[in-house]
């Protein structure tokens, strides 16, 4: 009996499966595993292209239906496909490129150089390389636990390419480099891309692997009707689709079970409908059940590897092979990448070095591959780097708000202009308040870096007269309110070292130029009334900390921004001028009660030290808003600079529920107390004086936040309606 089993075994058909590609239509093919898995179905050999090549590798380095199923319901697909890093990922300088600007142009001698894709894929490579790393010493796909190859286009010729060997990740990012969406992979000196393009269904190519019974799932679309075809993407999708559909005529007879899934209600990016389309894959299977069935009787002992679902959470990288970087050194990409060689580290701490690396935006890839070191414990890893040969770019924004008003932001950005490592950055801003930005930064990184920053700032306003009368000035003019023309310029050259990404400590040295003026107390001639017209010199520190996940609409985080001047020497205006310091810092807290509500404590406070008699340098409350000028602090139901003091203390509360995704409804309240010298006066520590309520409604956009906020205040008995459109600048 035991002979007459091994008969049956030694002439037992091989089954191939084969699965093609179709986006995320190709998350059927995890329905379809899950049904061949419960009916004891062995595979022998597995082929794919672009989404089938991914969920193919998987399948084939061990993981089940199931498994991948359990995978692919965690995975967030925005993220995913796209070049969206974790903002812990960028330097303060990246942050601030990122939260400011809505549209990136690289520019190339002198001419708009479009990306070849919308998305680098590093993300997508990332999330495969940490789910093979148990087969990534093996370099011959067909020593996997089940044997595979996926399918690749030349870019150059057109020609199909067959990856089975090599770098696993690699291949199957190369098979599923869908055209403009993510770039082209260079295997082998081939510029490839998605498989799909020139063979959709390689059920030939494995049939010629010896397979005697080949079991097909497709996922591809079928010709649309003239009444669906309603818009220009629609008419390329069907003229792209000809042929793949044609080939399929054929193919689909050579396929002994035909599975496929009705995926006519989703396209290639319904990634947010991936349990509807698993399940479809699920319904199409079980209608092949019996002839799947009929397969569970050969190859019954054949043992089935099964990948460990939980992978290993930490790595011990021995050696690094690092080629491709020229103009980047060794030490610069080790130092971004935060690797240690021979210590184990989390394996979340190496792809947050990766996501560092890349969230620098010199580098275009860095393709990656672990192998088991040959002399002990541990992985050797041997990387690719492609730089990034775009330096100058062009970056636009749009922005309103209530106290400068209309603004557009035209920037130009270039990288290496003197160093390998520095950038200089000119933002000018035309609107009603014409501005200018420059920065220039030496990027040294967890070293000193070197700065140079020039920023002008004007606005006309009208403020509480309090921030330039003392109480006997204001008794004798009867003024309350007066309209002010503001000007402030401030160049600075400090020095800056990274603690880490999040955290940073500062010194430096500061001219600013301050300019207020007013048509209030013009007299008999016409002339504004000038109440500053000063160069103040000072020396700063400052030290910052920021956790938060998001800038506008934190869930989770910690922010702390510490900062003193000391303000040494001023001429002009200000003749009686003796020294005296600023100190101030804010910090706040977020966590998350929910997957949609979170809770937002801040609190601020700042004060004077020496001489009084400068005011315009003293603390004003009232607005809201981020990136305002010297030492104006937002605070919600009052006007912009409406209180005003040398020392203030601040305290604030806000619930921000995600009502539709990025839809925002915000709760808000602040409290306060300012005045000089609130510190010596133990006022700082009274019930407040001051308070605002808020409640608005925001969009986050890709030109920036859209805000409505309605604040009122008991105190002013007042109501303020504050509006912001884009990123603030």
């Amino acid at each position: 009996m035991k002979a007459q089993n091994n008969e049956v075994e030694n002439h037992s058909p091989k089954v191939g499966l084969v699965l093609s590609g179709g986006g995320a239509k190709g998350l059927a093919h995890i329905g379809a595993l899950k049904v061949i898995d419960s009916l004891g179905v062995k595979v022998d050999y597995i082929a794919g292209t672009s989404m089938g090549a991914i969920i193919g590798s998987l399948y084939a380095s061990g993981y089940t239906g199931k498994q991948l199923d359990s995978i692919f319901k965690k995975v967030d697909f925005d993220k995913i496909i796209s070049d969206d890093l974790p903002r812990s990922s960028k330097a303060f300088y990246e942050r601030n490129n990122s939260e400011k600007y809505a549209i990136t142009l690289p520019f190339d001698k002198l001419k708009i150089k479009l990306p070849s894709a919308l998305s680098r894929g590093q993300n997508t490579y990332s999330l495969l390389s940490k789910l093979t790393l148990h087969v990534s010493d093996i370099h011959d796909f067909s020593k996997l636990p089940i044997p595979f190859f996926c399918i690749g286009a030349n870019v150059e010729t057109g020609e199909a390419v067959m990856l089975d060997n090599g770098n696993l990740t690699q291949s199957v990012m190369a098979s599923g480099a869908f055209p403009s969406l993510f770039q082209p992979v260079e295997i082998n000196d081939k510029l490839l891309i998605d498989g799909g393009v020139a063979n959709n269904y390689p059920i030939d190519e494995l049939r010629a692997k010896g397979m005697d019974i080949i079991i097909g799932v497709d996922v591809q679309d079928g010709l649309s009707t003239r009444e669906e075809l309603t818009s220009a993407p629609k008419v390329l999708l069907q003229i792209n689709n000809f042929r793949t559909i044609k080939d399929m005529k054929e193919k689909s007879k050579k396929t002994d079970i035909y599975i496929k899934p009705d995926i006519t209600d989703f396209n290639v990016v319904s990634f947010n409908e991936g349990e509807k389309i698993i399940k479809r894959g699920v319904t199409a299977a079980i209608a092949k059940a019996f002839a799947l069935k009929d397969l569970s009787k050969y190859n019954k002992s054949k043992p089935r590897f099964k990948a460990n679902l939980h992978t290993q959470d930490s790595i011990r990288i021995n050696s690094i092979t690092l080629t491709g970087n020229e103009k980047y050194t060794r030490a610069y990409v080790l130092g971004k990448l935060r690797l240690k060689l021979n210590k184990k580290m989390a394996f979340k701490d190496f792809y947050k070095g990766v996501n560092n690396l890349i969230a620098t935006n010199n580098f275009d890839s860095f393709q990656y591959q672990f192998s088991k070191s040959q002399y002990n414990d541990g992985y050797d890893l041997s990387a690719t780097i492609k730089e990034t040969s775009i330096t100058t770019f062009l970056k636009l924004g749009l922005h309103y708000d209530g106290l400068y008003k209309s603004a557009a932001l035209v920037n130009a950005t270039k990288k290496r202009l003197l160093f390998n490592n520095d950038i200089a950055s000119l933002d000018l801003i035309f609107g009603d308040n014409v501005r200018y930005n420059f920065e220039y930064l030496i990027d040294k990184g967890f070293y000193w870096s070197v700065g140079v920053r020039s920023r002008f700032n004007q606005f006309h306003k009208n403020v509480n007269a309090q921030l330039f009368f003392d109480d006997d000035e204001l008794m004798t003019t009867g003024i309350n309110k007066i309209d002010i023309d503001f000007q402030d310029q401030t160049n600075q050259f400090y020095l800056q070292t990274l603690l880490k990404n999040d955290f940073s400590f500062s010194i430096g040295a500061e001219h600013k130029r301050l300019e207020i003026k007013s048509e209030t107390l013009a007299n008999n001639q016409n002339n504004d009334f000038v109440f500053e017209n000063t160069d103040y010199f000072s020396v700063f520190g400052s030290l910052k900390l920021d956790t938060y996940d998001n800038k506008y609409f934190p869930k989770r985080g910690f922010y702390f921004n510490g900062d003193l001047h000391m303000y040494l020497w001023s001429s002009g205006f200000n003749a009686e001028f003796e020294d005296f310091s600023i100190a101030k810092a804010d910090m706040g807290y977020t966590y998350s009660i929910t997957d949609k509500l979170a809770l937002n404590i801040k609190a601020s406070g700042g004060f004077k030290l020496g001489d009084k008699s400068t005011q315009s340098l003293d603390f004003a409350l009232g607005g809201y808003g981020n990136n305002l000028v010297n030492n104006f602090i937002p605070f919600l139901g009052y006007d912009f600079v409406s209180l005003t003091g040398n020392s203030f203390v601040k305290a604030s509360f806000s619930a921000d529920y995600e009502v539709l995704k990025n839809h925002h409804i915000t709760a808000e309240a602040n409290w306060a107390n300012v005045d000089d010298d609130i510190f010596e006066t133990g006022e700082w520590f009274t019930l407040p004086d001051y308070r605002g309520y808020a409640l608005g409604y925001a969009i986050d956009t890709f030109i920036g936040p859209i805000q409505a906020k309605f604040s009122y205040s008991p105190e002013a008995k007042q109501s303020v309606w504050f509006f912001n459109v884009g990123f603030w600048f």
